[in-house]
């Protein structure tokens, strides 16, 4: 799934630490997502996300064409 986590974390300055620290997300899961391995990830999982940078789903997440 295409998202914009790479960016938003480097406009932050936040790491996928600073996020699983933060939410208790695993860093497998947030490490997956930052390299846009993750097909279907959880629901509860990207809200934690959205919230936890201060954005909504759609500025997190890039539509598939």
């Amino acid at each position: 799934m295409k998202n914009n986590f790479r960016i938003l974390l480097a406009k932050k300055r936040k790491k996928v630490s600073d996020v699983y620290k933060a939410t208790g997300i695993s860093k497998t899961t947030l490490t997956s997502f930052y390299y846009e391995r993750t097909k279907n990830p959880e629901v509860e999982t990207l809200l934690k996300i959205a919230d936890y940078l201060g954005v909504t789903l759609d500025e997190l997440l890039i539509p598939e064409e």
